[in-house]
């Protein structure tokens, strides 16, 4: 199919799931087209979500960053891993308690489904993406889960990307608890087919009429083509060209940017 007819197709969906990290922003430096992308989402009324893998922060902490960088959306049109995670843990164990390895995100996202904090005996140990990992963390989350207590981590990221590079995700972080324990963590973000029921849900939107964007493979990518969603890899964070042929399967559309659905 030749670009012109791709970007039609494209343009036709109605809901929009966009990624984050490497398809909207590096760190804190906007991506280009960004701003006409979602101005044109906007413009159109398309339904649109930003779903995110990085539990770090919450959907205000991410609409003020996106304010700053020029960009205003509504709090509602964010969800995460965090958010998930909470959801998904309500659902399995109601009001249960947490020991927790994470930012305010996460932290936020248990508290308001009615966990409670809980260093001693608690129902899970919880990962997701943090700058204050420490070996006494580590030690602590290692013993309680051979105590009993479920090991959750909120995305299977291995990295993600930063201004200056890659930084270590949650999966390269949990890790060292999966080989001192012996045990398998359960991972709620993408590519878990929950959270993209969820979004579709949020969304209100048929998955025959939605579209995912992202930059990774292994995530992105295989989400959308799980469940059952078109997908659109754009080459702005993660992945390249090359990236997809280290992989058995591939996206349905693929783009340098964003914007280039739009421009």
């Amino acid at each position: 199919m030749e670009l012109e007819k791709i970007k039609k197709y494209i343009r036709e969906k109605q809901g929009f799931i966009s990624d984050m990290d490497g398809v909207i922003y590096h760190g804190d430096r906007l991506l280009p087209g960004v701003k006409d992308f979602v101005k044109w989402l906007k413009k159109e009324k398309k339904h649109f979500l930003f779903l995110t893998n990085s539990s770090e922060r919450t959907p205000r902490e991410l609409q003020e960053k996106l304010h700053r960088m020029g960009i205003d959306v509504d709090r509602n049109v964010f969800y995460t891993s965090a958010l998930a995670t909470a959801q998904f843990l309500s659902s399995q164990h109601p009001k249960g308690t947490a020991f927790i390895i994470g930012e305010a995100g996460l932290i936020n996202a248990m508290y308001n489904v009615g966990y409670t904090m809980n260093n001693i005996d608690p129902d899970y140990v919880i990962v997701g993406d943090t700058r204050n990992y420490s070996y006494e963390k580590l030690e602590q989350a290692v013993n309680l889960v051979i105590k009993g207590a479920k090991l959750i981590g909120t995305n299977p990221d291995v990295s993600g990307p930063v201004e200056n590079g890659i930084a270590p995700s949650t999966k390269a972080l949990i890790s060292p608890i999966e080989l001192a324990t012996g045990k398998q963590a359960y991972f709620v973000g993408k590519p878990n087919p929950l959270m993209m029921r969820i979004a579709l849900r949020r969304l209100g939107v048929r998955r025959e009429d939605s579209i995912i964007v992202g930059d990774r493979m292994d995530t992105d990518i295989i989400a959308g083509i799980e469940s059952e969603i078109d997908t659109l890899l754009v080459l702005s964070g993660i992945s390249s060209v090359d990236t997809i042929k280290d992989f058995p399967y591939k996206p349905k559309f693929v783009m340098n940017r964003v914007g280039d659905i739009v421009s």
